[in-house]
């Protein structure tokens, strides 16, 4: 995710330069961090630097979680600087590769649109909504990751003049602004913009105001609030290392439980980016070594949880319709932690 920051509020460049002695440091979180530093410098306006970043992770794509996002945001780096010819031919194998996350077909389908490509994009938008959610068990509440292919195609298709179909229809009934997708899609507020009547220049203003909270509200921080999960046997090996801890893991059970309610709780306070990281007893004690602190001091435990979260190690909590529990009892989460009373699952 790119940072939310105004560019004259940040030292883009400085920040890179951080982000990249963290994954010399961690080279397990190199890919969460150089993509982080990449988008750094590309906003700093040194996009060469950015596509070096790329062409490194790429230099080792058998390590990668997601090499299709790293071409992908690669291409739209380089079709930013002029380098739009191997910039197609990289879409053009992201397309054939036919990824099954959305990330990379919205950063493709974005950058053909932003170039003014908005049959191409039209295509591309297409083909991964019809590949990721034609076999969905739930066509009217597909999973949230998915949702951007729909408003990127909706808006894509208003500029081209096309009438709404289902997936637009299922755009609509996803979006929870206040303000339309038909309206936010509007190829006629551009016009707006210039115009001299009150009016108009206020209903824009409106307009713009709920895409920005939209966008704010998805980039509120730059890594999850996490809440710190350890799976039973590192939970076993770190409670024989340090009994101490035992009064904090009094059992697995009551931890999986704990941490489920922890993140509920947030949640209903109205903290939204929420996240879970998975401790192992190695990492933990590197951590604490770090700190100049020893491992059964307890005040380390979120501090520790908030340094995986930072370096890209959260996943998101709820799971996504469907998806596994995050306690990994390989049931549904809606099966186990995902029920109403998640402890009686236990």
């Amino acid at each position: 995710m790119r940072p939310d920051t105004p560019a004259e509020n940040v030292d883009h460049a400085a920040e890179a330069a951080r982000l990249r002695r963290i994954a010399d440091l961690y080279p397990e979180d190199a890919e969460a961090l150089l993509l982080r530093a990449a988008a750094h410098l590309e906003l700093s306006g040194d996009r060469p630097a950015a596509a070096a970043l790329y062409d490194r992770l790429l230099s080792s794509p058998g390590s990668l979680e997601n090499p299709c996002l790293v071409r992908a945001l690669k291409a739209s780096n380089l079709w930013e600087y002029g380098h739009e010819a191997e910039a197609r031919a990289i879409i053009e194998g992201i397309r054939s590769a036919a990824p099954r996350d959305p990330a990379p077909w919205v950063i493709v389908a974005e950058s053909l649109e932003s170039h003014d490509e908005l049959e191409a994009a039209h295509e591309t938008f297409t083909e991964g909504v019809e590949l990721l959610l034609k076999d969905s068990t739930d066509a009217t509440d597909p999973p949230y990751d998915t949702h951007p292919l729909l408003f990127g195609r909706h808006r894509v298709r208003r500029m081209l003049g096309a009438g709404h179909d289902a997936w637009d229809l299922l755009a609509d009934t996803l979006h929870t602004s206040p303000v339309s997708l038909d309206e936010l899609h509007d190829p006629k507020r551009v016009w707006s913009l210039g115009s001299e009547n009150p009016d108009e220049l206020a209903a824009e203003i409106t307009r713009l105001r709920a895409e920005l909270g939209a966008y704010r509200a998805a980039l509120s921080r730059p890594f999850p609030v996490a809440v710190l999960h350890w799976p039973k046997a590192e939970l076993t090996e770190l409670l024989a290392s340090y009994p101490e801890l035992t009064a904090e893991y009094p059992s697995h059970e009551i931890h999986l439980a704990t941490t489920e309610a922890s993140l509920r709780e947030l949640a209903s306070s109205g903290t939204s980016n929420l996240g879970i990281v998975t401790g192992t007893v190695p990492s933990y004690e590197a951590f604490a070594a770090s700190e100049g602190a020893s491992p059964s001091d307890a005040t380390l435990l979120p501090q520790y949880a908030t340094t995986l979260a930072a370096r890209g190690r959260a996943v998101a909590w709820p799971p996504q319709r469907g998806a596994e529990c995050w306690c990994g009892s390989g049931r549904t989460y809606g099966e186990c932690h995902g029920t109403a009373d998640p402890s009686g699952t236990l």
